[in-house]
């Protein structure tokens, strides 16, 4: 379990400091095209930028040469630091008077700890502000031609996280395996054969259309399609690495018609799965 910060360790060395601001930024799904005109903006104004591993080069490159810029990631297994140290870090940085970014990939309140990160500032009167960004779910969806809603197929859409704090995977299965919805399963692939088997359990047909797509809405995209029952045996045998983002329901089924990026797809076989790459 992560250790809670010492308040009055760090309340008695920041209190002589002036103040400065954090600016809580989503980055996107990683297509700098897709970055708001806001976070453009503080990029290139910032005087710390703290980022996530999710963060594209494209968008790395947008910030002020003059800052300085600190990597925070957070990859599976490997935290570069804790969430507590982050959290730490942005009041100090803040509190020396800094106009600080803390960019995340995606948006910053949807499975990007930005409430943890804002209950700390809180706590130390640190000024802040939020800027939304497109996360991954829509931003990949779109990019794979796959609607999250379409009111033939998917009247609702669920967004889940692949693991909990403390490392089970203890969800709602009987509310997720309902039809006539789409799951969008972030962090999944480390679980995504428990995943599979617990919905079928708990009634979703082995048959619903699925999808894996790695690395969505950047240059290095893959995707595979196949029914929910055989999706974790593509995902081994097409060796997909994180951040792979999930999607289950019949909305899948429409990628081949919908997917405006056919142009720009290669596809192979690879061990009877099929791969779709941007090339």
């Amino acid at each position: 379990m992560e250790e809670k910060l010492d308040i009055q360790k760090l309340r008695a060395a920041t209190q002589d400091a002036s103040g400065g601001i954090v600016y809580l930024v989503g980055a996107g799904p990683g297509d700098p095209d897709l970055l708001t005109l806001r976070a453009a903006n503080l990029l290139a104004t910032a005087d710390v930028v703290v980022y996530d591993n999710l963060v594209s080069d494209g968008i790395l490159k947008l910030i002020n040469l003059g800052a300085e810029k600190i990597y925070a990631g957070k990859e599976k297994n490997n935290h570069s630091m804790s969430q507590v140290d982050i959290s730490h870090l942005l009041v100090i940085l803040a509190k020396k008077g800094n106009k600080v970014v803390r960019l995340k990939g995606g948006d910053p309140f949807i499975f990007g700890r930005g409430g943890e990160e804002l209950e700390t500032l809180i706590e130390y009167s640190v000024d802040y502000e939020v800027v939304p960004g497109i996360t991954a779910a829509n931003g990949i969806s779109c990019y794979t031609g796959i609607p999250l809603t379409h009111r033939d197929y998917a009247q609702s859409c669920l967004f889940i996280t692949g693991h909990l704090k403390d490392g089970t995977l203890d969800l709602d299965w009987p509310a997720l395996a309902r039809r006539n919805q789409t799951l969008v399963i972030y962090m999944g692939l480390g679980a995504i054969g428990e995943i599979s088997k617990k919905l079928i359990q708990h009634g979703l047909p082995a048959t619903t259309p699925s999808a894996i797509i790695e690395n969505g809405a950047t240059s290095k995209q893959r995707i595979s399609t196949d029914t929910l029952a055989r999706l974790p045996e593509s995902a081994k045998l097409l060796n997909f690495i994180s951040p792979s983002l999930i999607i289950i329901g019949q909305v899948v089924a429409l990628h081949e018609k919908l997917n405006w990026l056919k142009d720009q797809i290669q596809i192979e076989k690879i061990n009877g799965c099929q791969l779709k790459e941007v090339v």
